[in-house]
């Protein structure tokens, strides 16, 4: 339980302790103060119940002031303004609470299944893939470390035009290949493709099917030989898989990204029989110009919302048939109590359709919460979306080595061994701390120079701080100093950290409620600045009073495992030093 939390039902009890009704405070009975030149925390009941009892909030304010001063765990208590509670902890209380603070979490059986990342089969991984793989992995870890049991799905695009259009392509540059040989018998063999080769064919097929109509006739073809699982067609689409896979892998592990599972559309072709057939059996499809729909729209809706569209007049299914596919398989077979998709939030509208059609078609059961996380684009200096030089779209490998080079540069040069690998680290920190800094929702620019920095609120940062903290335990290990607990607080750096320490939860939980890892990150840093100051005015091992010196390391063994803690959950690893 938060400090905050325990101070709330210390106040609870006293309000009603004063005959008067808790219920009347629809927010938090305490906040942390925005005045910390006044108090540490405040609260500002009195002025709602002010309204509620008629009288002056003052005075009520005053009444719980009194049975306030009557425990132990204030120090010092005020009322200020119109009714304003200002209150400061004793240095005893801040003490054990953070001497007995548990920073495990208990488990629960919730199970929270999300979906992000959304690589595509035989292209390149780019920067538009950063924010859901780093948002994603994020918020998986937070949901472990708060006890939720997790399954994670990057749900690949491996099915549909782009692959019927490089498996043309192949067939065009390689037509002795043995997969496009209807008369061959016996197993096939592994023929020379690599992802360079696939991240070629893929964009100068697509180009060449908007330019040529015989071409786009043929990728068509080709598709429907696939989704019918053409032998020999189908066969090469497996060597394709295999190879964009482990490329797709190589890029993630570079981000500490992993994943439970790694279906794409193709595995939910299988349940698109029978989600047609629910469908047509309690009558929820509806004809529009041909086509079949399952309308969506609500009385309320502000904008339109569109139908969402299941068969087209053909017979053929689209996208949007395979999402309810997925939402189908992933209810049927894995049973979550939610299920968060991790996208870019101009896809809103396609998850709004999608989720409307599943609750209304009961594919999803009502207590079934489905959640769009969606997120801002990364952009240039010029504010517009993150291009190379020559104005194309980056690859998501070339980013990262590029900032690594970039941290390489600024690397200590007495540091000579494991330089590449101290460097790669520190680059993963600068790219994820960054991009999980500002609010999900929002865009924000990528600044090589700025995110590197080791004087600013970067990774690189947190990094040298957590080194800083490392490099000091160990040498009190060498040193035999033992520590146990915190026994006195000697100034006002120490209490600074422990008040900055005991507001953990509240970070954790408000990034778990918004799907946002800012308040982490935030959190991060003001701890980290909280600790630096408390590093450079205290001088630890030369302190001769062991009181004061074992109280300094044990607040430093917390403050190291919380950073610690935090950095796992955004998936960035700490070097040895730096």
């Amino acid at each position: 339980m938060s400090l905050i939390s325990k101070l709330s039902l210390i106040i609870k009890g006293s309000i009603e302790k004063c005959g008067y009704d808790s219920k009347f405070v629809d927010g938090p009975f305490v906040e942390i103060s925005n005045r910390p030149d006044l108090s540490q925390f405040q609260s500002n009941f009195a002025l709602k119940f002010a309204k509620v009892y008629k009288k002056s909030p003052v005075d009520i304010a005053n009444e719980i002031v009194n049975v306030l001063n009557e425990d132990s765990t204030f120090s010092k208590i005020t009322v200020d303004g119109p009714g304003f509670i200002n209150l400061n902890v004793s240095d005893e209380y801040l003490i054990n609470f953070t001497n007995e603070n548990n920073l495990v979490y208990p488990k629960n059986n919730k199970l929270i299944f999300l979906d992000y990342g959304g690589a595509n089969v035989a292209k390149s991984l780019h920067v538009g893939h950063l924010r859901s793989a780093n948002i994603g992995e994020a918020l998986k870890r937070l949901c472990n470390y708060l006890g939720y049991n997790t399954i994670s799905d990057t749900h690949l695009g491996d099915w549909g035009r782009p692959l019927g259009l490089v498996i043309l392509e192949l067939s065009k540059r390689h037509p002795d290949w043995p997969f496009f040989d209807s008369s061959y018998e016996g197993e096939y063999p592994k023929v020379n493709i690599t992802n360079e080769l696939l991240e070629e064919v893929y964009p100068y097929a697509s180009s060449k099917s908007k330019e040529d109509e015989n071409y786009l006739k043929e990728a068509q073809e080709m598709t429907v030989r696939l989704q019918k699982h053409e032998k020999g067609i189908y066969d090469l689409w497996l060597q394709i898989m295999d190879v964009s896979k482990s490329s797709i892998n190589k890029v993630y592990k570079r981000l500490n990204t992993t994943f439970d599972l790694y279906k794409g559309e193709s595995d939910e072709e299988e349940y698109i029989p029978e989600l047609l057939e629910y469908l047509n059996n309690i009558n929820i499809l509806e004809d529009s110009e041909g086509a079949k729909v399952i309308f969506v729209n609500e009385e309320n809706d502000k904008l339109e919302i569109p139908p969402m569209l299941i068969l087209k007049s053909d017979g053929g299914v689209l996208y949007s048939t395979t999402e309810l596919a997925t939402i189908y398989d992933r209810v049927k077979n894995y049973h979550p109590d939610e299920i968060w998709y991790l996208t870019d939030k101009r896809q809103e509208l396609h998850f709004v359709q999608a989720f409307r059609a599943a609750y209304k078609s009961k594919i999803a059961p009502a207590d079934t919460k489905l959640c769009f996380a969606g997120f801002g684009t990364m952009n240039g200096k010029d504010g517009k979306p993150f291009k190379t030089r020559d104005g194309g779209v980056m690859k998501l490998d070339d980013l990262l080595s590029l900032v690594k080079n970039e941290c390489l540069k600024r690397l200590n040069d007495n540091i000579i061994d494991n330089r590449d690998e101290i460097a790669e680290k520190i680059a993963i920190s600068a790219i994820k701390f960054a991009d999980l800094l500002p609010n999900r929702e929002s865009d924000y620019i990528f600044d090589i120079e700025k995110f590197c920095d080791l004087n600013g609120k970067t990774g690189p940062y947190i990094l040298y701080s957590v080194v800083r903290m490392k490099s000091l335990l160990n040498k009190a290990k060498e040193l035999n100093i033992g520590y146990g607990k915190i026994k006195a607080i000697a100034n006002e750096y120490d209490r600074d950290v422990m008040l900055e320490l005991s507001n953990l939860d509240i970070a954790l939980n408000k990034s778990f409620n918004s799907k946002s890892l800012n308040d982490i990150t935030e959190y991060l840093y003001s701890l980290a600045t909280s600790y630096n100051r408390f590093y450079t005015e205290n001088i630890i091992l030369k302190e001769e009073d062991s009181d004061k010196k074992e109280s300094w390391l044990y607040l430093t063994k917390i403050v190291y495992d919380v950073c610690n803690i935090l950095l796992n959950i955004l998936a960035i690893d700490v070097p040895d030093k730096m």
